[in-house]
């Protein structure tokens, strides 16, 4: 079995708004990124020479010196190019999905395609045609906005047309060219009341590969509404003449597979559908998990017996998730292929991430989901998916380090019970998930807000930990660390343990830096002595706010106070013991689940109708901590090192700040008054403008977005 590679590569359309992934990840300037997905041991790799891209004005009219330098890279790294033509798009502005000509059209491109690159062997003209059409033509979400089944059934058809006169003018340059067609296939349940609408859906399911194989005739469970459509005497065309895959590619997503529920009455939190029931991803309620991947490839073998390969894998999630989610998916098919199922390959998707695919393209938000490289700081960052892509291609000292992560024993959170998000719907016995305790992650500072966040993200991933205090390791006592890392035997420690009181430091200097530098520098070296990856936390006071601009990573520190000067040294001493710590800068954090943040006291103050004084000539950049712990574990996974900066990077005041809590909270923003450093009971002197940015690009998301998270969250536990 193969390993094959894309980066999400979609130019759909929203009204006259064209969106191009390519762009979005800056793929579109970097050649380089080839080499890069070369290095994964890829041996395909499905590549855009999309219509709206070459000939976007007039048909005819092509330009091909973008795809020229690319494909012929492709070639010299020993890559074999999948090439695609249209990709959830709609075509060029003088086409559409329901367009009648618009196959003639493609097939034109598609001659011209082939011409240009004759010795291209595997093609996937339209990449889910199934999907796009559900998406354009039954639910509204692309163009042209169509919600009813006939425009989705014409939408179908347009693309199978396309693809069957696309492959015919591609096979008259080589006649040799393989089809490798593509779409997503998930399994739907339903609760029995809703049995004839699950039949339905999963019947929809295979209707593109039916249509392309000449399957679909007077008996077909499609017929009626065919007809219904106008579109009889087109699919009888295809049925004369079908194209079958030479590949059938399955893409499977963790949303793929779907539960029908027609009891409103369970989910009194959830509006009411229009449809009448709701439709869930089925993991999210049925109990045990239903089998994913496995059912469909086992399925679409048992349907077509023709070749399989799994054409996506991706999961936008945590990036030990991530890792569990592609060593499944492998595993899957290996084990499959032991079994007779004939599977080619499967293919790392979004090896740049994506953006937006959480509101389907529609809404241009900027939201981001990693891959095997991180593109936010406008270069690639390999994460540790990439060495999992390395085993799967045959790298020994990758496969090694699969074998031996901690974090890899443990199920993916679609097999554990904490994917419940509704109450369990029983449909057959359960089968014990089987998992493996790793090593665990030590956490000190089991009294502190960081503390408790991280050892609550570490449940919530799955990973194993060891929160401790100060009787279990005194973190400025090498005897105590010794012991503690000696008994629990961590993969990884965090410190997250250390003085916080800024202003009682200055007059109790020795104690500050005593936990500070000292606590973080004797566990450095313990952790330099056994080989452990370590985490610790400064803070944006190690700078003196002369900058008139946000302090990147490699900024020289130059405090104002003495924790500022505590934490700095504390920088300095561990980078000298261990080069490869990871040191994560942070500022003003703020989390629904602590009562001592500012946040929290914003709130608990003006619910009493009380006034609160926030500093107006101090400006920080806010963090919402559990976006802070999420991105710190992800970067420690990622094993990297050095100084990273994490905030959710929007520069406001202290009393900005405070006015943006209240208006998020609905309350009287009129109670949060300027204050000066004298008012507020600030010993210790503060910078004046701090703004934390990062060379690394955004991590976390906004803050607006945070914020909005801070009232859910709020809510919930008002509730």
């Amino acid at each position: 079995m193969e390993l094959w590679g894309g980066h999400e590569c979609t130019v759909n359309r929203v009204a006259d708004r064209y969106c191009d992934q390519s762009q979005l990840t800056g793929h579109d300037d970097r050649i380089e990124d080839l080499r890069l997905f070369a290095s994964l041991g890829v041996k395909a790799l499905r590549y855009p020479v999309l219509w709206e891209r070459a000939g976007p004005d007039r048909p005819g009219e092509y330009d091909f010196s973008w795809s020229d330098v690319r494909l012929e890279e492709i070639r010299r790294l020993g890559m074999r190019p999948i090439v695609g033509l249209l990709h959830h798009g709609s075509g060029p502005a003088f086409t559409s999905l329901v367009d009648p000509d618009m196959p003639r059209l493609f097939a034109d491109y598609a001659a011209a395609v082939a011409e240009r690159y004759p010795w291209v062997a595997d093609w996937t003209p339209v990449n889910e045609p199934l999907t796009t059409a559900r998406f354009a033509g039954l639910y509204g979400h692309w163009y042209p906005h169509a919600a009813e089944e006939s425009a989705f059934l014409t939408a179908l058809v347009t693309q199978i047309e396309a693809v069957i006169a696309a492959m015919k003018a591609i096979r008259r340059v080589n006649p040799n060219a393989r089809l490798v067609q593509t779409d997503d296939l998930g399994d739907t349940y339903a609760t029995p009341e809703l049995a004839h609408v699950a039949e339905h859906y999963n019947h929809r399911r295979w209707l593109g590969f039916d249509l392309l194989t000449g399957q679909v005739d007077e008996s077909h469970y499609f017929w009626r509404a065919i007809e219904g459509a106008g579109l009889a005497d087109r699919v009888r065309v295809m049925g004369a003449d079908p194209c079958p895959p030479d590949i059938i590619g399955v893409n499977h997503y963790v949303t793929s597979d779907r539960f029908l529920d027609h009891r409103l009455d369970l989910y009194p939190d959830h509006r009411a559908p229009a449809c009448g029931f709701h439709d869930f991803t089925a993991t999210r309620v049925m109990d045990p998990a239903p089998p994913g991947l496995e059912s469909v490839l086992r399925q679409a073998w048992g349907r077509y017996g023709l070749p399989l390969a799994v054409t996506e894998c991706h999961l936008g999630c945590t990036r030990e998730e991530q890792m569990r989610w592609l060593l499944e998916s492998w595993r899957t098919c290996e084990r499959l292929g032991d079994e007779g199922v004939d599977v080619r390959a499967l293919t790392a998707w979004a090896l740049l991430g994506n953006y937006d695919w959480c509101s389907l393209i529609t809404v241009p938000a900027n939201h981001y989901e990693g891959g095997p490289f991180d593109v936010r700081s406008g270069m690639p960052r390999p994460t540790s998916l990439t060495k999992v892509l390395k085993a799967f291609g045959g790298d020994r000292q990758a496969q090694d380090w699969v074998e031996a992560h901690p974090a890899l024993g443990r199920a993916g959170w679609w097999r554990r019970d904490i994917r419940l998000e509704h109450a369990p719907y029983i449909w057959t016995e359960r089968a014990e998930v089987q998992e493996q305790s790793g090593s665990p992650i030590l956490i000190t500072g089991a009294s502190g807000t960081l503390g408790q966040a991280l050892a609550g993200a570490c449940r919530l991933r799955g990973l194993d930990y060891v929160l401790t205090d100060r009787t279990a390791c005194a973190i400025d006592d090498p005897r105590s660390i010794a012991a503690a890392l000696d008994t629990h035997k961590p993969w990884a420690v965090i410190n997250a343990a250390g003085w916080v009181r800024v202003d009682d430091a200055e007059a109790e200097r020795d104690a500050c830096f005593r936990a500070n530098t000292e606590g973080a520098a004797l566990l450095a070296r313990a952790c330099a002595e056994r080989g452990l990856r370590y985490t610790v936390f400064s803070s944006d006071l190690v700078f003196d706010g002369a900058k008139a601009d946000a302090y990147l990573e490699d900024d020289a520190p130059k405090p104002l106070n003495v924790y500022g000067a505590s934490k700095a040294a504390a920088e300095e001493r561990v980078l000298a013991a261990l080069p490869d710590a990871l040191v994560v800068r942070t500022a003003a954090f703020f989390s629904p689940f602590d009562a001592y943040n500012f946040a929290i006291w914003i709130e608990r103050e003006l619910r009493g109708g009380r006034p609160v004084h926030a500093a107006e000539g101090f400006v920080i950049t806010p963090t919402f901590v559990p976006d802070l712990v999420h991105s710190s574990l992800d970067l420690l996974i990622d094993e990297e090192k050095g100084v990273w900066h994490l905030t959710n990077q929007e520069p406001v005041s202290w009393f900005d700040f405070g006015r943006r809590v209240a208006e998020t909270l609905d309350l009287d923003t009129r109670l949060v008054r300027p204050g000066r450093p004298d008012e507020l009971g600030w010993r210790a002197k503060r910078p004046a403008y701090v703004p934390l940015g990062s060379k690394h690009g955004r991590l976390l998301p906004k803050l607006d977005d945070a914020l909005a998270r801070h009232r859910e969250r709020r809510k919930a536990e008002a509730a």
